[in-house]
């Protein structure tokens, strides 16, 4: 070792002073550079590893939405169609409904039609028979040349005609 030394004329108080410069250094730079660098780039990379796990989880919620939107879609869906079923079958049953209710009411109009008809032809018939009755009387009276009373009349005339 002594040759070396000599050889390249390495003296051994410079040596150590270079290795405690050299370290001095190291230490400042580690100190003052090294670190800050190495938080910076530690921060990077928890925000970068930060937005892609975000960016994973954005994916998977719009997934999410994109399914529960379907399940929501197809539960419309079918509520509507049975909407739409209910309201045919209550438009049917209304129908239905209305129909009767017509038929009962022409059956109801023509059963009044058919009353008022047969009320209107016994107050004819009476209307008939009493001016028939009067012209019985009128006529016997003038054959007859003598009247008998009128209460006589209409018991005669009443008794014929039944």
């Amino acid at each position: 070792m002594g040759q070396l030394i000599s050889t390249f004329h390495i003296e051994l108080s410079q040596l150590i002073a270079q290795l405690v410069n050299f370290g001095i250094v190291l230490l400042v730079l580690y100190r003052f550079a090294y670190r800050p660098v190495l938080k910076t780039l530690n921060e990077r990379t928890r925000k970068i590893e930060k937005g892609i796990k975000d960016a994973e989880d954005a994916k998977k919620k719009m997934v999410e939405i994109a399914e529960e939107e379907k399940a929501v879609l197809v539960a419309a869906r079918k509520e509507a169609q049975a909407i739409i079923t209910q309201a045919e079958k209550t438009a049917e049953k209304d129908a239905e409904l209305i129909v009767i209710a017509a038929k009962d009411q022409t059956e109801k109009l023509l059963a009044d039609a058919q009353k008022a008809i047969k009320q209107e032809k016994e107050k004819m018939i009476s209307e008939i028979r009493a001016d028939i009755a009067e012209l019985v009387v009128a006529a016997t009276g003038k054959i007859i040349s003598e009247k008998m009373d009128i209460s006589k009349d209409k018991e005669l005339i009443e008794s014929a005609l039944k």
